[in-house]
């Protein structure tokens, strides 16, 4: 199919001789007015065009990129950015603990679906590990104009201020926010309670009666849902018991909190059949204090927890786990974000799925 296009000097609106020296001839630089001159329409078409605007002609869209590949034309991204006032840059923002982060594969995972997904978009991904002493530098940097949004992840921290910030700057978060400022937040996210769900019903399934947990941090929205999970699981089957007897102890997502966490629950003296963990992290560390203390795995205690990582594999037995998909998640993450960016609607929550994996301890 052929386009006709009137002909024009390619190098309309061009100083040709900009910055020549005496008897040199420069190729004329294609510009947008050239482009708009080539294809008969205005510039500010043209320049709909090349911004990939829904406002133009079919027609319009042949004529101006026949035009564009005549003349070599090559847009200016910088420029475009400026008008739009973008910086195709889009930061992933980690409040946590610097040591905790490098320790967690769970952010590993997420970030690695991001930049995956980023990679293959306009877009560049930087990582902001929120300063430990100064926790309003980041959100002095966001406020900058430095990025075009911002994707938080985190397992512990308030994100009121984040939740204020998403009033400004598109956000989205990977776990629903704790707080609630009476604005409701764009979140890509598994469903924790579900996913404590099927981690517990394995063990019933196997024919435990009496169930413990190790939660994650109680002041953090997924240490509260997969918690509630493990609760409602027990109420379902009948085994819930007085509730001021449960067995419940609270860590922070470590080894040492889960092995801190099982040495308690040992210590009450009230023995249990079964045991889920929040995470597969506090559940490695379990496994070690359960050994210790002479019972087997699973046939003294069956054990099940949450995120299909190295924590979960590499242990004696492996463990029985709820995969939550993370790196899927990073994924969506920005996926959602760059729609938000783009002035797009998107739904409120974004739910990613989750699937049980069984393995030897459960």
């Amino acid at each position: 199919m052929t386009t006709d296009i009137p002909r024009v000097d390619p190098g309309a609106g061009v100083d040709p001789g900009a910055g020549a020296a005496p008897g040199m001839r420069v190729a004329p630089v294609a510009t947008l007015e050239g482009v708009a001159a080539l294809a008969g329409v205005s510039k500010s078409t043209a320049s709909r065009v090349i911004n990939g605007s829904p406002r133009v002609t079919e027609q319009a869209i042949m004529r101006v990129n026949a035009a564009i590949a005549q003349l070599h034309y090559v847009p200016n991204r910088a420029a475009r950015n400026l008008v739009r006032r973008r910086t195709q840059m889009i930061a992933m923002v980690i409040p946590e603990r610097t040591a905790a982060f490098f320790a967690d594969p769970y952010f590993a995972e997420v970030i690695q679906g991001a930049a995956m997904y980023a990679s293959s978009t306009d877009y560049t991904l930087t990582l902001l590990i929120e300063s430990e002493a100064d926790a309003e530098k980041t959100h002095r940097f966001l406020q900058s104009g430095s990025v075009d949004g911002a994707l938080l992840l985190s397992h512990h921290s308030s994100s009121a201020t984040y939740l204020e910030l998403s009033r400004s700057l598109p956000v989205v978060f990977g776990v629903r926010p704790l707080d609630d400022i009476g604005f409701e937040a764009h979140t890509v996210d598994v469903d924790n309670a579900a996913a404590a769900a099927l981690a517990t019903q394995r063990l019933i399934d196997r024919g435990c009666t009496r169930i413990a947990t190790i939660t994650g941090p109680l002041t953090a929205t997924a240490g509260r849902d997969r918690l509630a999970g493990w609760r409602a699981t027990l109420e379902t089957a009948g085994l819930a018991g007085d509730p001021a007897l449960e067995l419940v102890e609270e860590g922070d997502y470590t080894p040492a909190s889960g092995a801190a966490a099982a040495e308690r629950l040992l210590a009450r003296g009230v023995p249990f059949d079964g045991l889920f963990v929040a995470s597969a992290q506090m559940a490695s560390g379990a496994l070690s204090v359960l050994r210790e203390h002479g019972l087997s795995v699973p046939h003294d205690v069956a054990v099940s927890t949450i995120d299909n990582n190295s924590f979960s594999t590499d242990t004696k037995p492996q463990l029985t786990t709820v995969d939550l998909h993370t790196s899927e998640k990073g994924a969506e993450m920005v996926k959602a974000l760059l729609s938000l960016i783009a002035g797009e609607a998107v739904e409120r929550e974004t739910w990613i799925p989750i699937e049980l994996v069984e393995r030897g301890s459960a």
